[in-house]
Order: structure tokens, then C-alpha cells, then sequence
């Protein structure tokens, strides 16, 4: 067993650049291939995003090392299977078209990596990142489809109930929202899968960025993030709603369409704010009582 202080000067550069071209080299075909397929359709648009998020947090999290308080510990059994493993999923997925595996053994082998060289201590500090880039790996067209029908027709559902109370001319079927003479049909972009991982994945970024200290608090608040998902689609959808109304169909599938995405995120970034700061208000009044 090698127990070495972490620094510079003990860290074999030359290999990593080496091991690092070699990924570069097996995945970028993959995702070259993602963003001309999958990443192009509404269902996936959260991919790019989310892969561009993930590479940053990965650099984010090496700046915060501070190497002198790493043992280097390698685990070069346990990391060589791991990454033996991450290897054959990829060469499953990548002959099979399977994209589960295909890019979800990049995990496995990052982390086969980092055990082999650096140890378990080492890639535990990188244990959100991992965890990050589950959202990167596109989900099986069937179960996207499974999980977005509900979605859509709950958002639709409350959003028509929100604006018939509010006495707008307003019907709904299924996913199709009938309000004055247009008829807008709430899609996969609007209220899909998408848009909730992407949320799920900034609002967890949000938390391990901010770093609360109590486990209670970042439960509650990941758990939140779906209902605050579900609100801001719903927001979106009425806006989207009331410019066709107002402005007519031509404007609401045009900029406005877009921007109305933007409103989705910064309703969801006020409400997650908003929520973070009354948990902590909480928290505050049980820790002072």
C-alpha cells in the first residue's frame, strides 16, 4: 500500500494526459453522434446543457482540492475492474446502440481512473460530480415517453384550471389546450422530462455550490425541486397561453415561445432561492428554540 502526501510534485503528469486523450478518443464519437440524434430532439434537449455543467463542476471541484490533505491510497484492483467494467459497457453500447451504456460507462471509467492512481479518498472528493453526470445519460425513448405523457397532461390540467378561474375562455383535451379561437398542445419541451432534469440537476449543483451543512436540508430541498419543476412548467404553459391569446399564434410559436423557456428557469431559480431561504429561516427557529 502507498501512502504519500498529495502534491505536484509526486503526481505523474505524462499518464493522465496519455489516459486522458485515450477517453477523448473513445467518447467524442459517442457524442458527436448525441448531439446530430437524440440531443436534437426536445425530448434530450437537456443534454448538452447538463454534459457542459458536469465538465465544469468536475474542473470546479479540482480548484477546491487541496492536495496536501490527500493520502495517495491507489486501489489498483478494485479501480482495474472498475474500469474493465466501464470498458465493456461501453463496448456493448457503443455495438448495440445502447446509450445507457454507452455513456453511462463513462462513469465507471473516470472513476477506474481516478482508483488506480489516486485511490478511494481521492474520488470520494468527486463523488457529486459522478453522481452529476447521471443526468447526461439518455434514458430509453419508452421510458421518457412513459414519464412525460403524465407530466404534460398534469401540467395542462392545472394550467387550464388556473386560467378558467381566472374567467379566461379556456378548454382542454388531453394535451391540447383550446383558449379564445387557437389551440396550443403542450409539448415535451414545455413539460417534459427535459426540463425536470435539467432543474433537478441546477438545483442540486445549487446546493452542493452553496454547501449547506445539514444532510435534513439538502434532502428536503432536492426533494422540493420536483414540485418547483412542476410549478414553473405549469408557469410556462400560461404564459405561452395568454400571448397566443393576447398576440396570436404566430407570436407564441415564435421568440416569444423561446423566451418563455427563460421564464421557466428563472421562475424555478426564485422559487428554489425562495425555498432555500425559508428552510434556513426554519432552521434557525428550531436550532434557537
Amino acid at each position: 500500500m502507498t501512502l504519500l502526501t498529495l502534491n505536484y510534485k509526486n503526481v505523474n503528469i505524462l499518464p493522465l494526459l496519455i489516459i486522458s486523450l485515450g477517453i477523448g478518443i473513445m467518447y467524442i464519437p459517442s457524442f458527436v453522434d448525441l448531439f446530430h440524434g437524440l440531443w436534437s430532439r426536445d425530448q434530450y434537449a437537456h443534454g448538452p446543457i447538463v454534459l457542459a455543467i458536469s465538465m465544469w463542476f468536475f474542473y470546479y471541484k479540482t480548484q477546491q482540492l487541496n492536495f496536501n490533505s490527500f493520502l495517495l491510497n491507489p486501489s489498483p484492483i478494485v479501480g482495474w475492474l472498475t474500469l474493465i467494467v466501464g470498458c465493456l459497457m461501453f463496448a456493448i453500447g457503443r455495438s448495440q446502440s445502447l446509450y445507457v451504456f454507452e455513456i453511462g460507462s463513462l462513469i465507471l471509467v473516470m472513476l477506474g481512473i481516478l482508483l488506480i492512481f489516486f485511490g478511494p479518498n481521492f474520488a470520494k472528493h468527486y463523488w457529486f460530480a459522478f453522481f452529476f453526470l447521471l443526468f447526461v445519460i439518455p434514458l430509453p425513448a419508452s421510458v421518457v415517453d412513459a414519464i412525460t405523457q403524465p407530466m404534460k397532461i398534469a401540467v395542462s390540467y392545472v394550467a387550464e384550471h388556473i386560467l378558467y378561474n381566472l374567467n379566461y375562455p379556456i378548454a382542454r383535451s388531453g394535451v391540447v389546450i383550446t383558449i379564445g379561437q387557437y389551440q396550443l398542445m403542450v409539448a415535451d419541451a414545455c413539460a417534459g422530462l427535459n426540463s425536470l432534469f435539467t432543474l433537478e440537476a441546477l438545483g442540486l449543483l445549487y446546493m452542493n455550490v452553496i454547501r449547506h451543512e445539514s444532510a435534513f436540508r439538502n434532502a428536503i430541498l432536492a426533494i422540493l425541486i420536483v414540485p418547483i419543476s412542476f410549478t414553473s412548467n405549469v408557469t410556462r404553459v400560461i404564459v405561452l397561453s395568454l400571448i397566443t391569446y393576447y398576440f396570436g399564434e404566430a407570436v407564441g410559436n415564435g421568440f416569444l415561445h423561446e423566451f418563455s423557456g427563460i421564464v421557466l428557469f428563472i421562475t424555478a431559480l426564485m422559487i428554489t432561492i425562495s425555498m432555500d431561504s425559508f428552510l434556513r429561516f426554519i432552521s434557525k427557529k428550531i436550532v434557537n428554540n
